[in-house]
């Protein structure tokens, strides 16, 4: 029996990933976030073309010093997005520079802003049609 190749299939797989487009942010308040397109109310979050998951620090041992680390916003960069932005906390939080430099080496422009305001911006930049994804945190 012959084998079919499976690059169309992985075309397919690449093309479905660019063609989805980022969830707004629906909501920002102390501790909560919501997502159009999701029932969960999330502390911490991460979003991408196509979907949302909480962002737990625990995965990669995230405190908020030195802050948000490039293992936080890997899963997203692989997501496809031309731009990422992080909001820092309300209190604004660190954000390393090697987490800024992981992001430019990989062609992403990066906007790093307190949540509040990085959501607008998330939001902003949605309603563009770019392909955005965002890391936020709702507290300190």
């Amino acid at each position: 029996m012959r084998a079919e190749p499976s690059w169309p299939n992985q075309l397919l797989k690449i093309s479905v990933k660019f063609l989805m487009t980022s969830p707004e942010i629906a909501s920002l308040s102390w501790g909560h976030m919501k997502v159009k397109g999701s029932n969960t109310t999330y502390k911490d979050c991460k979003v991408w073309p196509g979907g949302s998951r909480t962002w737990d620090w625990r995965e990669t041992g995230t405190e908020h010093s030195p802050g948000v680390q490039p293992a936080d916003v890997k899963e997203v960069v692989e997501k496809g997005v031309q731009t990422l932005v992080i909001g820092r906390g309300m209190s604004e939080a660190l954000v390393p520079s090697s987490t800024v430099e992981y992001l430019k080496k990989h062609g992403i422009d990066v906007r790093v802003l307190q949540t509040e305001q990085a959501v607008k911006e998330y939001n902003a930049l949605v309603a563009q049609g770019v392909r955005v994804g965002g890391v936020f945190h709702s507290t300190c």
